[in-house]
């Protein structure tokens, strides 16, 4: 919390301060009190499986550069996140895709600067032609007993695992 230390409506100084309503210490604005929320942030992966085998891509920026992980990333202001999942998927794998279900969801604290709420769908291919994305090195199915270690993010793992 300590990284932000001003407050983004007027400019005042944060402080941590314990707020008694809430039971909990929050970042406070000495000018004009404007309560500075630090809450996780929304992302969504989809597993496309292929003849028992699993989509992944190999990151081609931090974090975890150089790591394989399956199509995930944030969710943007203006979507869903149903609509995100199928972005992500096509910016990172040229492939177009339709959400089936949810398989799960996982908090992720593989960073330390944010907790992160992972959205894990099931998704099925409908078109496109597999291609690595501007973000990513490389892109490929692997059968489900040889996808590489370690992967980008333990909730990737863990939602892999609960597939198998």
């Amino acid at each position: 919390m300590s990284s932000y230390r001003f407050c983004p409506k007027c400019g005042g100084q944060l402080q941590l301060k314990m707020i008694a309503l809430e039971r909990q210490e929050r970042l406070l604005c000495q000018q004009c009190g404007f309560i500075f929320y630090i809450n996780p942030v929304p992302a969504v992966g989809v597993i496309l499986l292929d003849d028992s085998k699993i989509c992944l891509v190999k990151r081609k920026y931090a974090p975890r550069q150089g790591y394989w992980g399956l199509p995930a990333g944030f969710v943007e202001m203006d979507e869903t996140v149903e609509e995100a999942a199928i972005r992500e998927v096509k910016e990172e794998t040229n492939l177009d895709v339709k959400i089936e279900r949810l398989i799960n969801v996982f908090s992720a604290f593989d960073s330390p600067k944010r907790h992160v709420i992972v959205i894990f769908y099931a998704g099925k291919i409908i078109g496109g032609a597999l291609k690595a994305g501007d973000d990513a090195l490389e892109v490929r199915f692997f059968p489900l007993n040889k996808i590489p270690e370690p992967l980008a993010f333990q909730s990737h793992t863990a939602v892999i695992e609960s597939i198998k």
